[in-house]
C-alpha cells in the first residue's frame, strides 16, 4: 500500500514525500481512514510505529476543509505526557504542513509562558501541550475550549503512570461533547479501557502492537556483574566495543547523574535527562546527543519516553527495569528501520527476579556473556526455563474454580439464611 490510496491530498502527500516515507506502518493504514471518517479511536501502538503521523496526517487533512481559527482558541489538542513528546509532535505537525495554511504552537512547563500566551493570542489550529502548563494558561485565559474539534491523548498510559489524570479529566470536563476523540497507548491496561470509556464514543479499537514482543533484529544479551562494578564495566565495552550513541537506562534519576559523573571520571562524555532537568538542559542534552557531541545519553524511563532517535545502535540496561513491559519498550528503541541493533543488560544478583519476570514475559531466556576481568563475586542465579508453548491458563482455571466454588457457596448461605440487599457494581471495562 502507498500514502495515495489513504485519502490524502496532495499538498499533504508532498510534505510525506519529502520526508522520505511512501509506505504507510501497520498504525497508518488502519488510523488514517478511521480518522478521516471522524470516530472515535482506541489505538495501541508503541514509539517507533509511525504513530505520530497516523493522527497528524488525517487530521491536518480534515482541518483544511474549515479553516478559520479564533484568538485564544484552538481547533484540535494534542496532549502528551512529556516535554519531549511534545516538542517532537509539534515538529512533526510543522513538517506535514508545510504546504498547507495550517497555524500551530505547542506548550510545556519549564519556559518562560509569556511566548506561549502570544502565540494562542492569535489563534491555533493545532495546540500541543502538556497538562500542566495547558491547564496553567486556562486559568489565566490565555486558551479557551470552546472550539476544539478533535483531542488526542498521546502516550495516555504514561500520563497515568505519571499522574495527570485528574488533569486530563479536567480539561476533558471544559471541551465540547461532541469532539472527536483519539487515544493512542502502548497497552491496553484496565486503567486505559476504564479513561476511555469515559472520554470515548464507541471508538474503533486498534491494535498493532504485539504484546510484550521483541523486534527479531535486536540482539539481546545479559553480561552478570556486580553491582558495584557496573560503571566500570559499562566503561570497558564503551572503549573496548568502540560504542557511539549509546541510550543508557537508569531506575533513578540520582543513579542517572551519579553514572555520568563515574563515566566522566573514566574519561568518557555523558549527559543525563529526567525529570529533575530544566526544559532547557533537557533540550541541549537531546541535541548533543543527537547531533554526535555527546556519544552516551543517560536516562530514566519516563525521560526518555517519547525520544525519537532514528539511529540508535546500542540500548544499555544499566537497571533492569521493576515492571518487564518497560524492557520491551527500552529495547525497542533499537533496531528500528530494518538496521540490527544491539540491547545490552548489566545485571546483578539481586536483579534474578526481575531478570525471571522479564524472561517470563518475552518468552526466551536471554543469552548469559561473563566479561574477562569482569565476573561476578556474588554469582547470577540460572534463569528458569522459558518456553514458547502455550500451556493452559492456570490462572484463569482457577478463576473459574474459584467463581464456581463462590457460586455453590452463595447458594448454600441464601439457603440457610435471610434474605439480604447485594450492593451491584458496574462494569467499567470497554469492548469495542
Amino acid at each position: 500500500m502507498i500514502f495515495e490510496t489513504l485519502g490524502l491530498s496532495k499538498p499533504i502527500l508532498r510534505a510525506v514525500q519529502e520526508q522520505g516515507y511512501s509506505t504507510p506502518t501497520p498504525i497508518q493504514i488502519k488510523a488514517v481512514p478511521i480518522i478521516l471518517n471522524g470516530k472515535d479511536l482506541m489505538a495501541s501502538a508503541q514509539t517507533g510505529t509511525g504513530k505520530t503521523a497516523g493522527f497528524v496526517l488525517p487530521i491536518l487533512e480534515r482541518l483544511m476543509s474549515a479553516p478559520g481559527t479564533k484568538s485564544n482558541r484552538a481547533r484540535v489538542l494534542v496532549l502528551t505526557p512529556t516535554r519531549e513528546l511534545a516538542a517532537q509532535v509539534h515538529d512533526s505537525v510543522k513538517k506535514y504542513s508545510k504546504y498547507v495554511e495550517i497555524h500551530s504552537t505547542v506548550v510545556f512547563g519549564g519556559v518562560n509562558i509569556n511566548p506561549q500566551m502570544r502565540a494562542l493570542r492569535r489563534g491555533v489550529d493545532v495546540l500541543v501541550a502538556t497538562p500542566g502548563r495547558l491547564l496553567d494558561l486556562f486559568r489565566q485565559n490565555a486558551v479557551k475550549f470552546s472550539d476544539i474539534e478533535t483531542l488526542v491523548l498521546d502516550e495516555a498510559d504514561r500520563m497515568l503512570d505519571m499522574g495527570f489524570i485528574h488533569d486530563i479529566k479536567t480539561i476533558q470536563s471544559l471541551m465540547p461533547q461532541s469532539k472527536q476523540t483519539l487515544l493512542f497507548s502502548a497497552t491496553f491496561s484496565d486503567e486505559i479501557r476504564k479513561l476511555a470509556a469515559g472520554m470515548l464514543e464507541n471508538p474503533t479499537q486498534v491494535d498493532v502492537s504485539p504484546k510484550n514482543t521483541t523486534a527479531k533484529n535486536v540482539q539481546q544479551k545479559i553480561h552478570p556483574v556486580d553491582k558495584k562494578r557496573k560503571p566500570k564495566l559499562l566503561s570497558h565495552l564503551i572503549r573496548d566495543e568502540k560504542w557511539s550513541q549509546v541510550l543508557v537506562f537508569s531506575k533513578t534519576k540520582h543513579g542517572a547523574n551519579r553514572l555520568v559523573k563515574q563515566l566522566y571520571d573514566d574519561g568518557i562524555l555523558a549527559t543525563a535527562i529526567h525529570g529533575n532537568k530544566s526544559q532547557a538542559q533537557r533540550t541541549k542534552a537531546l541535541s548533543e546527543f543527537k547531533n554526535g557531541k555527546v556519544d552516551i545519553l543517560v536516562a530514566t524511563d519516563i525521560a526518555a519516553r517519547g525520544l525519537d532517535i532514528v539511529q540508535l545502535p546500542q540500548v544499555v540496561n544499566f537497571d533492569l527495569p521493576h515492571v518487564p513491559e518497560d524492557y520491551v519498550h527500552r529495547i525497542g528503541r533499537t533496531g528500528r528501520a530494518g538496521r540490527e541493533g544491539h540491547a545490552i543488560s548489566l545485571v546483578s544478583a539481586d536483579e534474578i527476579k526481575q531478570l525471571q519476570d522479564i524472561e517470563r514475559v518475552i518468552k526466551k531466556n536471554i543469552e548469559r556473556q561473563e566479561i574477562e576481568g569482569f565476573e561476578p563475586l556474588h554469582a547470577v542465579p540460572d534463569s528458569r526455563p522459558v518456553t514458547a508453548s502455550h500451556k493452559p491458563n492456570r490462572d484463569a482455571k482457577t478463576k473459574s474454580n474459584f467463581w464456581k466454588n463462590k457460586s455453590k457457596d452463595s447458594n448454600k448461605r441464601r439457603r440457610n439464611s435471610k434474605p439480604r440487599r447485594r450492593k451491584r457494581s458496574g462494569d467499567t471495562s470497554l469492548v469495542a
